[in-house]
């Protein structure tokens, strides 16, 4: 078995989430769901195939966000696993939408951070084992860092 490490390919303003579902359908549950959850969302999709003809599905809003979704999926190259680019939304926006699809199993990573997929090559097939999101902690919140965190979730809105 041999180890890879793949880093996802998006812009640096772009949220990625990637996961692992089961099911040929999932491509269409799954923009159901994302469509559903934030109207004039820009986004693409791509699921991998894990038996028969094994291609990589896909869809979205978005084609240069469906490209990169493509893109990531075929590089991670594991069966059953699916990328989305999101364009202009956050992953709090949809991530519970696309945990109540009855085909998702888990949900890997959902993050603007830089990142990686741990990936298991047999010969055969690969496998997701896990994620690096981002970069290792610096040091710990100071009273300063809570106050600048408050700050930027009123700026996006989260916080009145």
């Amino acid at each position: 078995m041999e180890l890879e490490l793949v880093a996802i390919t998006k812009d640096e303003d772009m949220n990625v989430i990637v996961g692992q579902t089961h099911f040929i359908k999932s491509v269409e549950d799954i923009y159901e769901a994302v469509v559903n959850a934030v109207p004039g969302v820009k986004f693409g999709l791509a699921f991998n195939e894990a038996s028969g003809v094994c291609l990589v599905r896909s869809a979205g809003t978005d084609q240069r966000l469906i490209d990169l979704a493509r893109t990531n999926a075929m590089n991670i190259g594991a069966g059953h696993m699916f990328v989305i680019v999101l364009g202009n939304a956050y992953p709090i926006n949809v991530l519970n939408a696309i945990k109540a699809v009855p085909e998702v199993c888990t949900i890997f990573a959902a993050t603007a951070n830089a990142l990686k997929v741990i990936v298991a090559d047999d010969g055969t097939g690969r496998g997701i084992l896990g994620v690096i999101d981002g970069q290792k902690p610096k040091g710990v919140e100071i009273e300063q860092d809570a106050a600048d965190r408050k700050a930027l979730l009123r700026r996006f809105g989260y916080k009145f």
